[in-house]
């Protein structure tokens, strides 16, 4: 399958799963960005949406320089023109991002949809190279270890990942493990998931004993050393 039969298959994906939730996904991620992610970005810094999606995060957090990378190309109307958009593989070379120039990477339920455990490695040499010495990377998804079953109720669901197995791959990858959190975020928000009162995500993100109750997704930090 070509890179432009890919990215229509995704937007018509991201079209099922995500439609009329656009809205609802947005507060969510303001809430995450706000809460939770945004102590980890300085405002100068420059920061790398790996599978960017409907820019919910690269959108929501501060930084002086942005990139999003994904290879539906509907990307890039959601994203503001300051934003860079690489609509391209994730695993193939970064071409229009320098070695050594990102602060941070960050990535969200999307290394389970690559093909091949080969792309999941080439995806973080890539951050591994166009990070800066101290960069940081952070990474959150479905952890197999508590979804045996929901994990494969997503068509396009193709490797299972642990907090584990991603450590571990951090790790040949030659990034420095900083904190691994096994049980993060509940599932999911597609159709189906239900929609909660933002009020509640709000308790919720304050609140680490109700992480390990109904968490289900990992959240890695990582540093290129």
């Amino acid at each position: 399958m070509s890179s432009l039969e890919k990215g229509k298959k995704l937007q018509e994906e991201y079209s099922i799963r995500f439609g009329g939730l656009e809205d609802y996904r947005k507060n969510v991620w303001k809430i995450l960005c706000k809460n939770i992610f945004q102590k980890h970005i300085p405002d100068d810094a420059a920061v790398l949406d790996i599978g960017s999606g409907y820019g919910e995060f690269i959108t929501n957090i501060d930084a002086k320089t942005k990139y999003a990378i994904d290879l539906n190309p509907d990307g890039r109307k959601y994203l503001a023109d300051d934003i860079n958009f690489l609509n391209q593989e994730c695993s193939e070379k970064w071409v229009s991002v320098e070695d050594s120039s990102i602060d941070v990477v960050f990535s969200s339920n999307f290394l389970e949809h690559l093909f091949k455990k080969e792309q999941v490695e080439k995806t973080l040499n890539e951050a591994f190279r166009c990070l800066k010495p101290g960069g940081i990377i952070i990474l959150m998804g479905p952890n197999i270890r508590y979804l045996a079953k929901e994990y494969w109720d997503f068509w396009d669901h193709y490797i299972p990942i642990s907090d584990n197995s991603m450590a571990e791959v951090l790790k040949l990858s030659g990034f420095e493990i900083l904190d691994v959190v096994p049980k993060f975020l509940p599932y999911t928000m597609s159709r189906g998931g239900g929609q909660p009162p933002l009020i509640l995500l709000k308790v919720f993100l304050k609140c680490r004993l109700l992480w390990k109750i109904f968490g289900k997704q990992f959240l890695i930090i990582a540093r290129k050393s």
